[in-house]
């Protein structure tokens, strides 16, 4: 199965990503937002970090969990490239990610993504689990 798919929209960029479970398909809605961000083969990882947040529903809990992992890498310039979902419902999410600080000697910065966006944001459940979300770039 594909862990996930970039597409255009607009101004916009989008990642449909894909699971056997919810758990599988955020994971891999992460990993999508950073293969936009720089190439996911150059990140070693050698840290990790424990990221909790919640939200109304499973929707908006997705761009919760994407904002957040934006914020690590906007504010303590991490990039991340393994993430361990070991809580998800449809109101929280608890994960261990792992990555490491921006090198600017191996890490090339494709673009900058500034926020997951609730435009046509889906989660759906049909023989697996698919997310689809938009970024703003």
């Amino acid at each position: 199965m594909q862990s996930y798919r970039i597409f255009e929209h607009t101004a916009d960029v989008g990642v449909k990503a894909y699971g056997t479970d919810l758990k599988q398909a955020y994971a891999n809605a992460a990993k999508g937002l950073f293969s936009l961000i720089t190439d996911l083969r150059s990140i070693r990882t050698k840290t990790s970090r424990d990221i909790e947040v919640t939200a109304a529903d499973r929707e908006t809990l997705l761009v919760a969990w994407l904002n957040e992992l934006n914020y690590l890498f906007d504010v303590d310039h991490i990039a991340l490239k393994k993430f361990e979902i070991t809580l998800l419902n449809n109101t929280r999410l608890r994960a261990r990610v792992y990555g490491e600080k921006i090198d600017s000697t191996r890490h090339h910065i494709k673009i900058g993504v500034k926020a997951t966006t609730y435009h046509m944001l889906r989660v759906t459940h049909n023989n697996g689990y698919q997310v689809r979300v938009l970024f703003d770039i």
